[in-house]
């Protein structure tokens, strides 16, 4: 049996390069972590493009908040996958509802026939829907390869049971790939507990500013930052290899 994906959530071609220095299969490029992501800028995707190895997929979510989106909105995600397309990534990660708690596949359908040959990830606007197993089958139904899920819960431990059922809906039909939460304590049950061959973590850490010089006036404005660890990812990747599934 081969061996499982490990998908690192990187929020900067920093985090990326760092990601695939530790053992990363697959990059998804973002920003704004603490607003759960949105999409990078130009520069952050050519260059990652230009610097990794590894599969490049990037988020395509135009603002924080919820995953009911209007035409404004829908025409910023439209020229940013083209721009994916254009800078030779591998895929792009989408999702949307409809204002009732189900996928918006009229929406969806257009983002992914703006994709064109590109992978198609569904993000976790998933577990924002109403119903799991139905919205597990529209997004087969779109021809998705991936959903990102914690199993409806805030993490992907707490949400175990019901990802291991969403596996066995899905069958071989898509990848069901487990996320939030996940560290190298606890990857392994839950790829065994959940029988997810895809796993998506951060792996990040908080790294310290070089400033010598902080105006302590300037309150909420925060010198340091996150950024994915390589040794985090490592040791991510050996807790997956190591188990012996």
């Amino acid at each position: 049996m081969s061996r499982r994906t490990l998908e690192i959530a990187s929020n900067s071609v920093a985090s990326a390069l760092a990601a695939q220095q530790g053992g990363a299969d697959r990059i998804e490029l973002f920003d704004n972590l603490g607003e759960g992501g949105t999409t990078p800028s130009h520069g952050s995707i050519a260059v990652a493009r230009e610097q990794l190895r590894i599969p490049l997929f990037v988020l395509i979510r135009p603002r924080p908040g919820d995953f009911h989106y209007d035409a404004l909105e829908t025409e910023i995600m439209l020229r940013d996958i083209a721009q994916c397309r254009q800078l030779g990534c591998d895929g792009v990660v989408i999702g949307a509802l409809d204002a009732e708690g189900g996928i918006d596949t009229a929406l969806c359908r257009e983002l992914i026939a703006a994709a064109g040959p590109l992978g198609v990830t569904f993000h976790r606007a998933f577990d924002a829907a109403r119903d799991l197993a139905a919205a597990l089958e529209q997004v087969i139904a779109l021809g998705c390869q991936r959903v990102l899920s914690s199993g409806g819960q805030a993490s992907a431990e707490a949400g175990s049971d019901m990802l291991a059922k969403l596996v066995a809906k899905a069958g071989d039909r898509l990848s069901v790939m487990a996320g939030a939460g996940i560290g190298p304590g606890n990857i392994a049950s839950i790829a065994t507990t959940t029988g997810c061959r895809e796993l998506h973590a951060s792996a990040k850490a908080v790294r310290t500013s070089g400033m010598h010089y902080r105006n302590a006036d300037l309150r909420g404005l925060d010198n340091d930052w996150t950024q994915t660890d390589a040794e985090t990812v490592a040791g991510l990747r050996a807790a997956l290899d190591g188990f012996g599934f």
